[in-house]
């Protein structure tokens, strides 16, 4: 059979697969891409693709999390207090139209996601940077285009140049994840993307990139170039004007096979490179020690996830009564810090460790990652403890809690085992506490629960975050400043910790930011706006004919999580 014929059967999924050819990587997973414009690319499905097609300034030095190494910019230099940031970038980078890379595909490409800076992008978090603000420029009336022109210039000497409102220590950061990554500015606006220019700029506030016709054609430097997509999968093939090293595998096929036992078995028989896994339990029950495979485990997790206890929910059809009368609760039943530690308290974290991360699991002090810098291991941490649970509920509500009793309803990411378990185990403890106290847990599609939340419509929910960019900002902002983006799920403020957080964000001082992120963690403690979930213990399983994926090299910012690399570092033999 001609490798043609093979690459037209793997993608199309129309009858049985081949082993997979030695130049070729087969990858097949459950999710369907959701855009391959940079622009909007905010999940990692989506962040898998565009960062093999597009690069960065910058990228992460091998495995590190701290240590940034040139990309398309060959070096930077900081200046005016830290507000100034200027970088040469790479000589003779062709896109894959064929176009040459300069300066101003870097300034359309930056300035595109501060005027687009849609809700459903990461672009938030470098209009923060830029324009001192993560809103776009029709929901913040003083963001001007003279201002979005400003932030990043190309200057004389063809270098780019950002300017920042005030000092980032998280910018350098932010330019590796892949949304910030390069475009083809003549090829996108010839396209008929935005023109670069004050002209249109306002006609492409807020646009909706996702189906944009850079996601359906995308040109960008990276070491592949994309191919076709259609419902089933995606074909890309290596670049041959590439300016960096010429990859090893020429062909990578990304395959949506949603039933867990058809991505198995193409796994087992060598059909397939990679697969989304199911977990560990299951993984290590029906993958592990097979032949053909290779098993690496022991892997840090970057994500983490809590209950979030809403305390000012919005939605009547949650509340029952909407009283303290046994059959439902106020909208501002978790306000009283009493219920909230209570609920801390009646959780059983090492029951989940044991239960669902088969006793790889770590309870953290804090909702960020112990690999970042920043983390606190000395903060106290919650345990079950019954005794204690009924404690605070006893003065919850000045009594009233346990005298009338309560009817809570939450929800969970339908299909999510985890998510699932962990809201029994802790209805099971809440309600073993006194008869009147009612949990009840219902499932409910994943796009429904995060825009509900998103409006602050859900009692309690399980949700967690993974990484933008590899800055202890990114998590302690986001979950614990009443401006971050998860505040409108929890609705908790705290004077203090908002201007904690505000000052971390000011200095580059690294000693005097996790001072600053200690006492943040130590008030949360206290306040428990969250009941914090173990985190797990992360593991990969490849064919052992897959070459690179070595956990030695493994970068969790890489949002091709199967090895943490990028597909140009692997090789099969």
């Amino acid at each position: 059979m001609k490798k043609l014929a093979i690459l037209s059967t793997m993608l199309t999924l129309s009858v049985a697969l081949a082993v997979a050819p030695k130049d070729t990587l087969v990858v097949q997973e459950s999710a369907d891409i959701p855009t391959m414009d940079p622009g909007v690319t905010y999940d990692t499905a989506s962040g898998s693709i565009t960062e093999n097609l597009y690069e960065t300034l910058v990228t992460y030095s091998g495995a590190s999390l701290t240590k940034l190494d040139p990309l398309l910019a060959t070096k930077w230099t900081i200046s005016n207090g830290g507000k100034t940031y200027t970088f040469d970038l790479r000589k003779n980078v062709k896109f894959h139209s064929g176009n040459t890379m300069t300066c101003a595909d870097a300034e359309y490409s930056f300035e595109r996601n501060l005027v687009v800076n849609s809700g459903d992008s990461g672009n938030w978090f470098i209009a923060e940077s830029l324009l001192g603000t993560g809103a776009n420029a029709k929901d913040d009336k003083t963001i001007t285009w003279a201002r979005i022109d400003k932030a990043v210039e190309c200057n004389n000497a063809g270098q780019l140049v950002f300017t920042l409102p005030k000092v980032d220590p998280a910018f350098l950061a932010k330019l590796a994840y892949t949304g910030q990554s390069v475009v083809d500015s003549k090829y996108a606006i010839g396209l008929g993307e935005w023109s670069g220019k004050e002209a249109d700029w306002q006609a492409n506030v807020g646009k909706d990139l996702q189906n944009s016709k850079l996601s359906q054609a995308p040109s960008g430097t990276g070491a592949y170039k994309f191919v076709r997509k259609d419902a089933n999968a995606f074909l890309a093939t290596a670049f041959d004007g590439y300016w960096g090293k010429k990859p090893a595998i020429k062909n990578v096929i990304i395959q949506k096979v949603p039933e867990l036992a058809a991505r198995q078995q193409a796994f087992l028989r060598g059909d397939a490179d990679l697969i989304e896994g199911a977990g560990r339990a299951v993984d290590e029950e029906q993958i592990k020690g097979k032949p053909g495979v290779v098993w690496q485990d022991g892997f840090p997790s970057t994500t983490a996830t809590g209950f979030f206890m809403n305390q000012n929910i919005k939605a009547n059809g949650l509340l029952g009564s909407g009283k303290l009368d046994g059959k439902g609760i106020p909208a501002n039943f978790f306000s009283d810090v009493n219920v909230r530690r209570a609920f801390s308290y009646a959780f059983n974290y090492q029951q989940y460790i044991t239960d669902v991360q088969k006793g790889q699991g770590k309870q953290r002090t804090m909702l960020l990652p112990d690999t970042f810098p920043g983390y606190d291991a000395k903060v106290k941490t919650y345990k079950y403890d019954a005794t204690q649970a009924k404690a605070y509920l006893q003065r919850a509500w000045g009594g009233q809690v346990w005298k009338n009793g309560f009817t809570l309803t939450a929800n969970y990411r339908a299909g999510a085992v985890a998510s699932q378990t962990a809201m029994e185990i802790l209805k099971k403890n809440i309600e073993a506490l006194n008869p009147k106290f009612k949990v009840n847990i219902q499932s409910k599609p994943w796009s429904e629960m995060l825009n509900d939340s998103r409006d602050g419509k859900e009692a309690m929910i399980i949700i967690g975050w993974a990484p933008d960019y590899a800055d202890a900002d990114n998590f302690l902002y986001t979950f614990y400043s009443s401006n971050g983006y998860y505040s409108p799920r929890s609705n908790w403020k705290d004077a203090s910790v908002d201007k904690w957080l505000e000052q971390a964000r000011s200095t580059v001082n690294q000693a005097e930011r996790n001072r600053l992120y200690s006492l943040v963690a130590n008030r949360a403690y206290e306040q428990a706006p969250y009941i914090l979930m173990p985190a797990p213990v992360g593991y990969a399983f490849m064919r052992d004919n897959l070459v690179g994926a070595a956990k030695a090299n493994f970068n969790p910012m890489i949002s091709f999580a199967y090895t943490g690399t990028f597909w140009k570092e692997l090789s099969k033999k």
